[in-house]
């Protein structure tokens, strides 16, 4: 069942997953996707190791408020998340983001750390504000993309989203190509790709600046994931990040790209659940 949370003016549409009672853990996506994105078998697998999980769709996107002609922040979208934690009485949660939602999780836990129990940060931007970005990101993937082009109906909507996904995946695994196209079935009845509202959440994420310095100052458990195939963001992303927060703990997946693959859903749902138990009595 889709909840919405009200985030000033915003709404922010929501989905759980487990128990009531479990432990909150907090799903945000990245860059113009949505929520449906979270595969709902990985969020299975993580209610199956006692977290009560809650995926949303960020501004912008899938079911929440689209913000045309409007200019927003970084902040503005982890007050979002923080909204959608208000809205089911969670004090605090474990927070779990995903390329661009890795950075607004970040900008959460620096800007309202009594509110993270822990951070995982998934194949990530890094840090180090405009600058790292050139450093990091493998440009050829996004010129690849920016030069096709798909009809505007539904089953263009669909391909388009398929084609992302294909191109953000690892090839040392199989392509799950029914299961995207489950998925982008489901995003294009729920709004699809908006390429305004992807240059708006775009400019958000730059709007966190270099996070170095105030990565240093979380005293929380932290989790730093990415992929050693990763087609967009090289790895050493990842790993600046977690140079630069005290006590991180990095994985680094072979057969991973910019994506959760299906063989990796159990492993990572096991890593999260370690890094929770970090510093619990």
């Amino acid at each position: 069942m889709i909840r919405t949370a009200r985030s000033g003016d915003v709404s922010i549409a929501y989905e759980e997953f487990g128990r009531p009672d479990g432990e909150p853990l907090l799903l945000i996506i990245g860059l113009s996707f949505q929520m449906v994105w979270w595969p709902e078998d990985f969020c299975e697998q993580l209610a199956e190791r006692g977290f009560h999980v809650v995926r949303f769709d960020n501004r912008d996107s899938g079911l929440s408020s689209r913000c045309a002609g409007t200019r927003y922040t970084a902040q503005d979208m982890a007050s979002d998340a923080l909204a959608v934690m208000d809205d089911l009485g969670w004090e605090s949660a474990h927070v779990a983001g995903a390329s661009l939602g890795s950075a607004i999780a970040q900008v959460v836990a620096i800007t309202a750390p009594r509110r993270v129990r822990s951070l995982t940060c998934i194949m990530s931007g890094g840090v180090g504000g405009a600058w790292n970005t050139l450093r990091v990101l493998r440009f050829g993937t996004l010129a690849k993309l920016m030069t096709r082009r798909h009809s505007p109906d539904r089953e263009g909507q669909i391909q388009a989203q398929m084609d992302v996904i294909q191109a953000m995946s690892s090839p040392h695994h199989p392509f799950e190509a029914e299961w995207t196209r489950r998925a982008a079935a489901t995003a294009a009845d729920r709004g699809g790709l908006d390429n305004a509202a992807m240059q708006r959440q775009f400019a958000a994420g730059r709007t966190t600046g270099d996070l170095t310095t105030r990565l240093r100052g979380l005293d929380m458990p932290v989790l730093v994931v990415h992929g050693e195939d990763d087609p967009l963001i090289r790895p050493r992303a990842s790993r600046d990040i977690a140079s630069a927060i005290r006590g991180a703990r990095l994985v680094v997946y072979p057969a991973m790209g910019h994506e959760i693959p299906r063989h990796l859903y159990g492993t990572l749902a096991d890593r999260i659940r370690a890094i929770a138990r970090v510093g619990q009595p």
